[in-house]
């Protein structure tokens, strides 16, 4: 399974964020997209996810040799300020989401068993979300892509709001789901993209490009990133 980002152009006010970006990201790694504040990321998980409408371009999905348009319904979203009902507990809020999704659900699977595999204690499903820390929102919406399983999953700076120990979880859980998902998370931590991608890419001028491999876990990993976004030029499609 392939996603096929092509030409994506998103402008604001007549400048130009996204520039032609395109990109084909693949299930089974996990990919980290780095960019500078303001280098239009969260845009770019906006036009995918159906947020915002692209100005040009498009998104495809490939699956058993079969392209068609990438769907809302493909995609799970994780943002980076969570938008949950906080006049729900969380128990509350995720029973409603399985009861809409019914069709979708593995029925060998209750609710205490989704929130089992987030580590997440009786005590905390049953509070109100409005008194939950941001990262408990944040693993609250990563436990609705256990639910419904989207096939491509976007994340917006998902572990820099958790502990130490809820953040090794996640990784876990990430490297676990990303042999039946594709996975593309932004950050700008260097060193939690060295170490949880397979492969990293970089938004830069507007466009998408492929940090060497080589580069990954080399000694200069950082400066090179470092120089990568600081080089305007740097933008050429892979």
């Amino acid at each position: 399974m392939r996603l096929i980002i092509e030409d994506i152009v998103k402008e604001f006010d007549g400048k130009k964020v996204l520039k032609g970006a395109g990109y084909t990201f693949e299930k089974g790694k996990i990919y980290g997209l780095l960019g500078r504040n303001g280098a239009g990321k969260t845009t770019l998980f906006n036009c995918l996810s159906g947020e915002m409408a692209m100005d040009g371009g498009k998104a495809l999905l490939e699956e058993n040799g079969h392209v068609r348009e990438l769907s809302e319904q493909d995609i799970g979203y994780v943002y980076s300020l969570p938008i949950l009902p906080e006049f729900l507990t969380g128990y509350e809020f995720v029973k409603f989401f399985m009861d809409i999704n019914r069709d979708k659900l593995r029925m060998d699977q209750s609710i205490d068993d989704y929130f089992d595999m987030m580590s997440m204690s009786e005590e905390d499903r049953h509070r109100l979300i409005k008194g939950y820390s941001h990262g408990m929102k944040n693993k609250l919406q990563m436990l609705l892509f256990l639910i419904t399983k989207p096939l491509v999953i976007l994340l917006d700076e998902p572990l820099t709001s958790f502990d130490i120990i809820v953040a090794l979880e996640m990784k876990e859980m990430l490297r676990e789901m990303k042999q039946n998902h594709i996975l593309v998370f932004s950050t700008h931590i260097l060193q939690l993209a060295s170490d949880l991608c397979d492969e990293l890419v970089v938004l830069n001028n507007g466009r998408l490009a492929a940090v060497p491999t080589e580069l990954l876990h080399s000694v200069e990993f950082e400066q090179n990133i470092i120089n990568l976004l600081k080089d305007e030029g740097h933008a050429e499609n892979s």
